[in-house]
């Protein structure tokens, strides 16, 4: 894979919630949520204001919580990815 995002998007792999929950109940995959956690895989340079270029706060390998709603869904080379923007991340979880 060879994608690089522009500007402040970055490229996240969405990480899948766990199927058994406490308790030991099993969600099928039709009551699932769209997952809100994932990794980042490449981010954009940042994004430009007054001519100048503001870095970005994030970095690869982040693992981020993002917006319900957020970014487009892409597939590439058969993998779903999500391109968000960095104002659509919530936190970067340690």
């Amino acid at each position: 894979m060879n994608v690089k995002p522009l500007a402040d998007r970055v490229l996240v792999k969405p990480i899948e919630a766990a199927e058994v929950k406490k308790g030991g109940i099993i969600i099928p995959d039709t009551a699932k949520e769209k997952p809100q956690e994932g990794e980042i895989v490449e981010i954009g340079p940042g994004r430009v204001e007054d001519g100048k270029t503001i870095p970005m706060e994030v970095k690869k390998g982040d693992r981020i919580l993002y917006g319900k709603y957020s970014g487009t869904e892409v597939s590439i080379d058969g993998e779903e990815y999500l391109f968000i923007r960095e104002s659509d991340i919530l936190a970067v979880l340690s």
